[in-house]
């Protein structure tokens, strides 16, 4: 107890002071935990549990936002492979030509440095609302690739192949309806962290590694087997404050892992000095394959850290003799250097791109990426963002009015839903920041918002008036000091669900009564 006593402690003190300096506060638990190395303290059992438990929460909650579809393709693949291929190559040839380094050390370090944290991303893109952005969908398209590569390694390495009944495991596909009931009979309290806990840490976590399977990657297929769920954003808000509690014994279990001498911190210096050299090579290898050159720099960025997942393959070294206990110490000084110099620089990702536009776009391709084409809203007069019962409903009233309106959603297999059933929908998320740059309203008056979140409804407010459109926005919203906050940011008319709900309720029951009555 004296113990956890002490280490919360130093996170917190150490978290809020450097939040108080505009950094982020995992900054401060990463710093929190090499002092408590440096006084002597060690990890135990139960901060290892701790931190594993919250990174595959984490995990589980940035799979409930994506949409398995949408990883598929060419710049994952190929973007994470040749990056793979060309890093460890350079710092390969690097670490033999300037340190002399032998040869089976030097290939184990430049795989190692190859890898890009996803702990660090999937936190920079959910702070900043972008997973479900078309840069955050690449960036954790690429991370996942490369997971998949380093648990091939860690299975070599451990001499463990994955056991011959791992197939089994695509029978989750045949359980998904099941999956999905048992969320549906949860309801909407503690039953529902628990199911999120079940399917997170025992089905993708421990099921994964019983079949000799990356826990980590478990819990995120699991999160994307449940993405489609009409609930699924319900059940990532109550896991979010959980999750992020665990996550901090992660960070400080990183700073534990060892006190690092003077030497070590030069040499963790030097290596940072790399990062900037992957960032520029996922760039240039983005464009190539036909990304702007905005989505390209926005991904480099959240991609340009060195990896937790890399330490891991490091204590396989360590453990087979390759890496001597420095290393790992000094790698994991690395890995937390990157950490804290990559989150404040993605805080301001947008302005860099801003300043250096001119320059980057000499970079892009004639040819665009389908993904990455403006958006064209054609001769509609009126938009509606946010595709769900509300927008829909505001839609199709509309629509059998003759209007001429469009909608959009950031949820592409609803998007589809709604082609299928007539309805012109296109595929847009208000919190992707790269939307408003690429969006042409054309002949729209009248944007009405119709979002659940009302972050998103004050972006998208805030973003049209920067961009120029000086006609009607409209919104719902379901407090009211929400109502004020809309105002403020430049909508014109904002609606509560509530105001008119008895009203409505009323209308229609009387229609009922006046439809039996004619019977």
């Amino acid at each position: 107890m004296v113990t956890a006593t002490i280490w919360l402690s130093f996170a917190f003190a150490l978290g809020l002071g450097v939040r108080l300096i505009g950094l982020p506060p995992l900054v401060g638990y990463l710093a929190a935990g090499f002092i408590l190395s440096a006084m002597g303290h060690e990890s135990n059992v139960i901060l290892k549990e701790v931190s594993h438990a919250g990174v595959l929460l984490l995990l589980f909650s940035v799979g409930l936002k994506l949409r398995l579809q949408s990883l598929i393709r060419l710049e994952v693949l190929v973007g994470s492979l040749l990056h793979m291929l060309i890093t460890v190559g350079l710092i390969y040839l690097l670490l033999i030509t300037v340190l002399g380094m032998e040869t089976k050390i030097a290939l184990m370090v430049g795989v190692i440095l190859s890898f890009s944290s996803t702990v660090v991303a999937a936190k920079v893109l959910e702070s900043k609302r972008e997973l479900r952005a078309f840069h955050g969908r690449v960036a954790i398209g690429i991370l996942i690739m490369q997971d998949l590569v380093a648990v091939a390694i860690l299975s070599v390495g451990n001499g463990v192949a994955p056991s011959p009944w791992a197939f089994l495991l695509f029978g989750l596909l045949f359980l998904r309806p099941l999956i999905h009931k048992l969320f549906d009979v949860s309801g909407h309290g503690e039953l529902v962290i628990l199911f999120g806990l079940l399917i997170a840490l025992v089905v993708g976590g421990h099921g994964f590694e019983y079949f000799g399977l990356s826990s980590e990657l478990g819990a995120l297929l699991l999160g994307i087997m449940l993405a489609s769920h009409k609930r699924a954003i319900e059940l990532s808000n109550s896991i979010w404050g959980l999750k992020e509690i665990l996550l901090v014994g992660f960070f400080l279990q990183i700073g534990l892992m060892g006190h690092p001498s003077v030497e070590m911190i030069n040499q963790a210096f030097f290596i940072n000095l790399l990062v900037p050299i992957k960032a520029l090579l996922f760039f240039f290898i983005l464009v190539l394959l036909r990304l702007r050159s905005r989505t390209s720099f926005l991904t480099s960025l959240t991609l340009a850290t060195y990896s937790e997942f890399g330490l891991i393959v490091a204590s396989i070294g360590v453990n087979n003799g390759w890496l001597s206990n420095e290393w790992m110490v000094m790698l994991a000084v690395a890995v937390a250097m990157s950490f804290a110099v990559n989150a404040p620089i993605n805080r301001y990702a947008h302005e860099l791109y801003t300043r250096l536009e001119k320059f980057l776009c000499k970079f892009e391709s004639t040819k665009r990426h389908p993904d990455d084409e403006p958006i064209n809203i054609g001769n509609s007069h009126i938009m509606v963002m946010g595709m769900g019962r509300v927008g829909s409903g505001a839609y199709d009233l509309l629509a059998r009015q003759d209007e001429r309106i469009i909608g959009l959603d950031s949820d592409p297999i609803k998007v589809e839903q709604h082609r299928k059933e007539g309805r012109r929908v296109l595929y847009a998320d208000a919190e992707d920041p790269g939307l408003w740059s690429n969006i042409q309203l054309g002949g729209v008056h009248t944007v009405m918002l119709a979002m659940p979140e009302i972050s998103a409804k004050i972006l998208a407010t805030r973003q049209l008036r920067k961009i120029g459109f000086t006609g009607t926005i409209t919104s719902t919203v379901v407090f009211d000091d929400e109502v004020e906050q809309l105002k403020a940011a430049g909508a014109n008319l904002v609606y509560n669900y509530y105001d008119g709900v008895g009203t409505s309720f009323a209308l229609n029951t009387l229609a009922h009564i006046q439809d039996y009555e004619q019977q």
